[in-house]
């Protein structure tokens, strides 16, 4: 079955023929690569409305800065920022899909009562777990939302034991959305590049995603401007998107149903030259 919005919106399917995008706005002051363009609900909207005539299907808001030592903030500073700049969108866009970027479960409810869709975990339902039970899986469950679990830790495993642990912990993560109720087919995984991981460990997991895929569920991918990528091109945030592309179209090949990009329309091209290659197109030559 394909995975439902809790307000009975239309949500693209996972479609081998054509990968999904999900176009990045980051409300906080402090990203690592946009941070304070768009603070103010109505930059939101407007990076929204670009961002969708680019070519985004789904549109993902992040209200807490989650770059290598960010500071966590309170739920009620996510929430100041979060929830105007997404009442401004869902005003301007009532059909578009749209995820929230958080690992708290006050704030995934208030997000989905504000008109969200998708709960996006960076934690993969960790937060305040206690035993088996997780508050942001239990949130999700009870407002019947998707949710998209992304593999992270607070150290990287040694890499002697990567793959044992990653998939492991990926089992793990799996096990507590079934735990709180989630049907399988509204989760998603996301192997969490960048997150957790030493930079090879980051490209290993890219390098065999496969073995993310074999676990049965829909994968995202989110490598945009990440600094492995920059470390490859000694290049800095803004001189990545080379890379960017060059992930992106390698973790189509290789299976994944959508990818997490803030340059949707400079990407765009690369998805769908790599749809076409994926699927075997082939095209006749003109007479």
């Amino acid at each position: 079955m394909p995975w439902t919005s809790p307000h009975k919106r239309a949500l693209p399917a996972p479609d081998p023929a054509r990968t999904l995008l999900m176009g990045i706005i980051n409300l906080t002051p402090d990203s690592f690569s946009d941070g304070g363009k768009y603070v103010s609900p109505d930059a939101a909207r407007d990076r929204a409305l670009q961002l969708v005539a680019d070519g985004a299907d789904v549109l993902d808001l992040g209200a807490e800065s989650t770059r290598p030592g960010h500071s966590a903030v309170s739920v009620a500073t996510e929430l100041s920022r979060l929830i105007p700049a997404l009442q401004a969108i869902r005003a301007a866009l009532p059909d578009t899909p749209i995820s929230v970027d958080t690992y708290k479960a006050a704030v995934a409810h208030a997000a989905i009562h504000a008109g969200a869709d998708i709960i996006n975990d960076i934690w993969g339902g960790l937060h305040d777990v206690a035993g088996t039970h997780s508050p942001i899986c239990a949130t999700a469950a009870s407002l019947h939302a998707p949710i998209i679990l992304t593999h992270n830790r607070h150290h990287p495993a040694p890499d002697a034991t990567f793959w044992e642990e990653y998939l492991a912990d990926l089992r793990h993560i799996i096990a507590l959305a079934r735990t709180a109720g989630i049907p399988d087919s509204q989760v998603w995984l996301d192997p969490g590049f960048g997150f957790g991981k030493t930079p090879p460990q980051n490209l290993e997991c890219l390098r065999l995603l496969d073995r993310t895929r074999d676990l049965g569920f829909p994968i995202l991918l989110g490598t945009s401007r990440k600094s492995t990528l920059g470390s490859i091109l000694n290049a800095p945030v803004d001189a990545r998107l080379a890379a960017d592309i060059a992930s992106n179209v390698w973790g189509i090949s290789q299976g994944v149903s959508m990818i997490r990009v803030h340059d949707v329309a400079a990407v765009l091209p690369a998805v769908r030259t790599a749809d076409a290659i994926n699927a075997g197109i082939r095209w006749q030559t003109p007479s």
